[in-house]
């Protein structure tokens, strides 16, 4: 049996993910509800780990609610608040509750977030821990080198920019190939040209065709979330972008946005080497739906066998 989520990138259907923030507090009904609301309309969804250096319900006990409720998770895994005893053993634990994707990231500084004073680990970093999940899978070993019995499985996936300044983004992404990665999410996609122009690249080394490009979508909310994101390295948001949401009144953003998504989507559906798009929804998960719909990607009832 393979994830919904493998399914559709081994049998090329345009795959739909999106994430979930635990909750603060211990409330399984805020999952509970999302995964219901999500299920029918995405092929897996992130539950991500302590985002934003924030304490929150821990990825792998969300990652169990979204299963029991027919959300296929993606359990989000990053090395900031674990030395490498820790991650192998949550990596060993997701495979043996069914959890059945994982991706790996370093993850924010914790001077970011709500314990800005707490040691960050960082005992290893993404490209380690990818190939640490690797050698664990595939070849059943420890990264001390003992044997594990039997050896996790699941999908591996990993994060990456196209836009960030200062390095060849390309070259990095093959990188995180090499190390174990079967897919990424990328980070926001608001400008398609300049997205485009790195996807060629990868796929002209051969690395969209190794691994499956998941487009970091989304819909800005409010102005005022227009402008935290404009603060953040690697998210490019066009002036025409920036003049749509302007020129529309307070209260029609959020709208205005989802239709801009919406656009963006079908223009990324027709470019060669996108396997799929990541919908990052903050704060608007009720519009997923709409948006899968609207774009025309439709319900994601499909075999999980491949």
């Amino acid at each position: 049996m393979v994830g919904r989520l493998e399914s559709a990138l081994v049998n090329r259907r345009f795959a739909v993910t999106t994430e979930i923030g635990p909750p603060r507090g211990a409330d399984a009904d805020a999952i509970r509800r999302k995964a219901r609301a999500l299920r029918e309309w995405v092929d897996a969804a992130n539950i991500t780990d302590n985002q934003g250096a924030t304490v929150r319900m821990a990825s792998w006990g969300a990652s169990i609610i979204a299963l029991e409720e027919g959300l296929e998770p993606v359990m989000q895994v990053q090395c900031r608040d674990r030395n490498r005893l820790a991650l192998q053993s949550d990596l060993i634990a997701a495979a043996a509750v069914g959890i059945p994707n994982i991706v790996l990231m370093t993850g924010d500084q914790p001077k970011v977030g709500d314990h800005p004073d707490a040691p960050g680990v960082f005992d290893l970093d993404s490209m380690k821990l990818l190939s640490t999940a690797r050698m664990m899978r595939d070849e059943g070993r420890l990264i001390s080198g003992r044997e594990l019995k039997p050896p996790p499985r699941w999908l591996i996936g990993a994060v990456e920019d196209p836009f960030a300044q200062g390095q060849e983004q390309a070259g990095r992404f093959g990188k995180k190939i090499e190390a174990g990665a079967e897919f990424v999410q990328t980070q926001y996609v608001f400008e398609v040209s300049g997205f485009a122009t790195w996807l060629a690249t990868a796929k002209g080394l051969g690395y969209a065709d190794r691994c499956a490009v998941l487009a970091g979508v989304g819909p800005i909310r409010s102005l005022g979330m227009l402008a935290r994101l404009k603060q953040i390295p690697g998210v490019l948001i066009p002036d025409e972008l920036t003049r749509r949401l302007e020129g529309v009144p307070e209260d029609r953003v959020a709208a205005e946005s989802v239709a801009i998504t919406i656009e963006i989507v079908r223009e990324l559906r027709d470019l060669p080497g996108v396997a799929g798009v990541h919908i990052m929804a903050v704060g608007m998960e009720e519009a997923i739906p709409e948006i899968v719909e609207r774009a025309g990607l439709g319900r994601r009832v499909v075999p999980l066998r491949v």
